[in-house]
C-alpha cells in the first residue's frame, strides 16, 4: 500500500531525471511531513523531505546579496502556516498544469539548479575569482533559496499572495521560462563561472 503526501498527491509517479540530484532529493511517500528537527549530522538534509525543506526555507529566506530583506507575516517560523502556504501552492500548480504538482516542483529544481559558481581564492596577496563545480546538496539548497526569495519579491507589498507567487515561480522554472527568478540567478552564476575559468 502506498501513501500519498497529505493524502492528496501520489509520490510513486514522481521521477527524478537528473541522476546526480536523485540521492539528495527525498521524495519518500509520507502521510505527514515533519522531521521535528531531529536530523542532526552529516548529509542528514537528504533525509528531510523536499516539501519540508521548502517550508523551512519559507521561514528563513536568507539575504539577497548583502541586503537583508524585511520579511513579515508570510512566515513566522510556524510549521502550520508555512506548510499551509506550500499546500496552497501545490493546489494552484495542480490546477494550472493539470498534472502532479510534485513532479512540476522536481522538474523546476532540476532546471534551475546551477552546475557552476565562483569562489574567491587568494594567491600572492591578490584575490581572484575561481570557477568551481557545485555539489548536488548545494545545488538543491541554492535553487530552493532562489525560488523563495523570488516569490517574496513578487508578493511583498503586492496583491498577489505568497502561495500564488511561489506557484508561478515553480511553473516558470519547470517550463524554462526566463521570467523565473531562480533561472535568472542560475544563468548569472554560470556566466560568472565561465568568465572566471
Amino acid at each position: 500500500m502506498s501513501f500519498k503526501i497529505f493524502d492528496l498527491y501520489d509520490m510513486d509517479e514522481v521521477k527524478v531525471n537528473d541522476k546526480s540530484l536523485a540521492p539528495y532529493l527525498n521524495i519518500q511517500p509520507k502521510l505527514l511531513i515533519k522531521s521535528h528537527g531531529r536530523n542532526v549530522g552529516k548529509f542528514t538534509q537528504t533525509k528531510v523531505h523536499i516539501l519540508e525543506r521548502l517550508a523551512n526555507r519559507l521561514a528563513v529566506p536568507g539575504h539577497v546579496g548583502k541586503k537583508h530583506k524585511i520579511i513579515t507575516s508570510h512566515a513566522s517560523g510556524k510549521y502550520n502556516r508555512n506548510m499551509t502556504t506550500i499546500l496552497s501552492m501545490l493546489k494552484i500548480v495542480a490546477e494550472k498544469k493539470k498534472t502532479n504538482p510534485l513532479q512540476v516542483l522536481i522538474t523546476a529544481i532540476e532546471n534551475a539548479s546551477p552546475r557552476d559558481e565562483i569562489t574567491t581564492i587568494e594567491y600572492g596577496g591578490a584575490r581572484y575569482p575561481q570557477a568551481v563545480d557545485v555539489s548536488p546538496m548545494r545545488r538543491i539548497n541554492l535553487v530552493i533559496r532562489w525560488m523563495i526569495q523570488g516569490s517574496f519579491q513578487k508578493s511583498f507589498g503586492k496583491k498577489r499572495t505568497m502561495a500564488e507567487s511561489l506557484a508561478l515561480e515553480i511553473i516558470n522554472a519547470s517550463e524554462k521560462n526566463m521570467e523565473s527568478y531562480a533561472l535568472n540567478k542560475k544563468n548569472e552564476s554560470e556566466k560568472q563561472a565561465d568568465s572566471a575559468r
